[in-house]
This record gives C-alpha cells, sequence and structure tokens, in this order.
C-alpha cells in the first residue's frame, strides 16, 4: 500500500548553516578537466582524468570544501578539496542518505528524490539550515521530479504519478503513466538495469519520461510494450503516452531548454567492439572500450533515433556521426546508421551523466546560460572517468562543449570521495548538487 504524507523526521545532521568554501590554497587554472566517464550504466557505480571534451569557462582553483561541525560524518571526517570557479565557494549544505535527483518547489524548498526509501524529501531552507521533512513515501523507486506550475510530476520505477502541490504538500495522487517496465515486470524476471526513471515537463504541458533498457544490449527491447531504451511522451491535457525518442538505451538526464526544446543525457553502452577492419574488427579491445562510444547529449526531437543497439556515436565532442555496431548490426541491415542525424553534443565515454538540468540567467558570466549535468563516474574504466557536474554554454538554440564547473572528487589514485548525481540553481542564485555516495547535498555559491 502506497502512504502520502508529510513528517517531520531527524536527518543525517541537518540543522547547520551552511558555511561558504574559503577559496584557497593552490590557485590552479584548470585546464580542461575531463568529463568523466562512468559506467554507461547509471545505476551503478578515482584520479581525475583530463577528457579532449572537457574544459574550465574561467579557470578553476582547489578550494577546502567548508563542511559544519555537526555534519562531519564520513566522507568529511577527513578534508576534502574540490576544484571550482575562481572566487566561488562550496559547501555541505546537508547530509541524507542516497539523495539523487532534486527540483525546487513554488515555495522555495528544495526535493530530493530517495530510490532506496522510496520517499521524496523536502528540504526547507532556514537560517539554522535545511528542516528535513517527509513529502512522499511509500513509492517505488521514485527518481525524477519536475514541475508545471504548482503541479507535481514524481516518476517511479513502475509509473508517473502527478500531485498538487500546495503548503508544503503533494496532495490528489493520479497516475498519469502506467504499467512501466521494472524488475517485477514478468517478462523481465527480476532483470532490468535501468529501473530509474526520468521526467519533464513542456512548455505546452507535454509531459515526457524515459524508460531505460534492460540491460547492455537487448535488442528486444525495441519491440517490447511499452518500447523499452525510449523517451516517453504524453501530450498535452494526458491521453496514452507514446515514444518521442527511440534508441535512447538510458537517457536518465532529461530536461527542457530556454527554448522548449527536449534534452536527454544518455549512458550508452559498453564493450563495444572494435569496427574497423583489421586483425581487430569485432573483438573487445579495452584501450578502444576507454574512448568509446562518447555518451550522448542530444536534442529530444519527434521520432529522433539515438542508435542504440545497432549504432553508436562515434568522434566529437559535437556534432558526432553514428557508426554501425559490428556486434550487433554488422552487415548495416538492422539500421543505417549514416543516415541519422548527428549527435548535438558528447560527454567522454562511460561518464554516466545522470541528473540534467538548465540554467537561463541565475548565474554570472561566462555560467549565465547553458546546462548543468551530474557526470557519476566510471565504474569500468582505466584510468576512471572522474566524476564531475558539467556546464555545456547555450549558443544559438543548441550547446557548447562540456566545461567542469565542479572537479575534484577523485584523486590521482583513482580513488573518490563523491559522486555527483544532480545539480540545479537555487532561488536564491547558488548551485545545489546530490551526491549519492558521499550522502550529501552541496551548496556552490558565486562570488
Amino acid at each position: 500500500m502506497r502512504v502520502w504524507l508529510r513528517h517531520s523526521r531527524s536527518a543525517i545532521a541537518l540543522g547547520a548553516v551552511a558555511l561558504m568554501v574559503a577559496a584557497c590554497s593552490s590557485s590552479a587554472s584548470d585546464s580542461p578537466n575531463g568529463s568523466s566517464g562512468a559506467s554507461s550504466s547509471d545505476e551503478s557505480s578515482s584520479a581525475e582524468t583530463s577528457s579532449p571534451a572537457g574544459a574550465s569557462a574561467a579557470g578553476l582553483e582547489q578550494v577546502t570544501v567548508q563542511v559544519p561541525d555537526d555534519l562531519r560524518a564520513a566522507p568529511f571526517d577527513a578534508p576534502r578539496t574540490a576544484r571550482v570557479p575562481q572566487g566561488w565557494t562550496l559547501s555541505v549544505w546537508a547530509r541524507t542518505p542516497k539523495p539523487r535527483l532534486l527540483a525546487w518547489t513554488p515555495d522555495g524548498a528544495l526535493l530530493v528524490s530517495v530510490p532506496s526509501t522510496g520517499e521524496v524529501l523536502r528540504m526547507q531552507p532556514t537560517g539554522a539550515g535545511p528542516q528535513e521533512d517527509v513529502l512522499l513515501s511509500g513509492l517505488d523507486q521514485p527518481h525524477g521530479m519536475a514541475f508545471a506550475g504548482s503541479t507535481l510530476y514524481v516518476a517511479e520505477s513502475d509509473q508517473v504519478d502527478a500531485y498538487d502541490y500546495a503548503d508544503g504538500r503533494a496532495t490528489n495522487p493520479r497516475t498519469v503513466a502506467a504499467g512501466l517496465p521494472d524488475a517485477r515486470s514478468p517478462d523481465l524476471r527480476g532483470a532490468y538495469s535501468h529501473a530509474l526513471k526520468s521526467v519533464a515537463v513542456g512548455p505546452d504541458g507535454a509531459v515526457y519520461f524515459s524508460i531505460g533498457s534492460t540491460g547492455n544490449v537487448s535488442a528486444e527491447d525495441r519491440t517490447a510494450t511499452p518500447p523499452r531504451a525510449t523517451i516517453m511522451r504524453i501530450p498535452p491535457g494526458g491521453g496514452p503516452a507514446a515514444p518521442f525518442a527511440t534508441g535512447v538505451r538510458n537517457g536518465t538526464g532529461l530536461a527542457v531548454a530556454p527554448d522548449g526544446t527536449v534534452w536527454t543525457a544518455v549512458n550508452n553502452r559498453d564493450n563495444v567492439a572494435f569496427p574497423e577492419e583489421g586483425p581487430q574488427y569485432g573483438q573487445v579491445v579495452p584501450d578502444y572500450v576507454d574512448e568509446n562510444p562518447p555518451e550522448s547529449l542530444a536534442k529530444v526531437t519527434p521520432g529522433r533515433e539515438l542508435g542504440w543497439p545497432y549504432c553508436n556515436p562515434s568522434g566529437g565532442p559535437a556534432n558526432l556521426a553514428f557508426i554501425r555496431d559490428v556486434q550487433t548490426n554488422a552487415d548495416g541491415t538492422k539500421l543505417d546508421c549514416a543516415a541519422l542525424p548527428p549527435v548535438e553534443q558528447s560527454f567522454g565515454a562511460h561518464s554516466a551523466p545522470l541528473g540534467l538540468g538548465f540554467v537561463d540567467g541565475q548565474l554570472p558570466a561566462p555560467y549565465a546560460a547553458g546546462a548543468l549535468a551530474g557526470v557519476h563516474g566510471s565504474w569500468n574504466r582505466e584510468p576512471p572517468r572522474a566524476p564531475e557536474v558539467s556546464f555545456f554554454p547555450w549558443r544559438d538554440g543548441g550547446l557548447g562543449d562540456q566545461q567542469t564547473l565542479i572537479g575534484g572528487f577523485q584523486g590521482d589514485d583513482g580513488s573518490r570521495w563523491g559522486r555527483p548525481v544532480a545539480a540545479v540553481v537555487s532561488p536564491d542564485r547558488a548551485v545545489y548538487v546530490s551526491d549519492d555516495y558521499a550522502d550529501a547535498i552541496y551548496r556552490l555559491s558565486p562570488p
């Protein structure tokens, strides 16, 4: 039985004033810092490695992350440093177990989805630190959240629900998309790698949500009911959901841009075979797999085809062409990869981009307009792709190349202390970042 309620609870050490980061020590003007790459599987899971796609718009400097005394449980029982834009500050704002995606409410509270507990938390900023309540509980792996006015949409593993939001409460639940696949679906028999779903609402009221693939290569997803590896669309005013984009292996990042277009950040496949003629053709070559295929950041248009599992993006960082997957489409008859429109932008292979959102004028230049993406970092690459928060500048209706907004979560030996999931801009014009590895919410403040 599902229960919708709101009550106070004692969270992990919430109640401290969020302190600013002292911009300290090494003023390292960060040269491009890799868009780290996590496994293409966002639900799997450290030295920061450079990526040709990564860069810093205005130079980064190393700072000590400031942590209130009562939030100093591991990994903050030891000093931690990060790289942020020069003059910006970073602090631990809250601690809570396994936070995932974020959304700001109309009344200025931060919603945090926690799939592992079936809850959506509401964190109300106060002078003494955030006050945490449980807004919704008893849900099935709630993940994506989006507002359309006072209507809150929440994507669970098996359905998308809408609520009326007012006075810090979510009421009148109704299901707008049901029967979505998860591990309990009879035809999947408990095997489903990408159950977490995201949701976004277009300016016309259409609702978009992601359905991830069953696994790394599972072509049967394309003919399933409903089809998996898709971005689905519910028409304005309601109605049955229908595929809007296909061949989207795991479009966990899903957001609406300033011009009303829909974008997705995609976790592409692992262990792709070497595609060029020669002695290594058709073999899984580690050096090739480490850099291929890039993760896609694509504009989602009606009927868009992103190729999986028959075509893989190649090249980049921008305008990536598709090439045949020689394991699944050796003769090119499954799908004509050369006919697919190029992918607009990309992350390094195995970056595992998760949360995606847009900023439109709330931050100072050069970060005033663009996309923010939480990069979870690789699980299957050597050296590992590093976690980070990435920024893609918005230019003339498209996105420029990837830049690092927050880096330094990974040491030179590949060990990690944090893995960002999502980044959103707050009403007070700061960036709030969830981290399900450090069990933390960070606040990044411009000067």
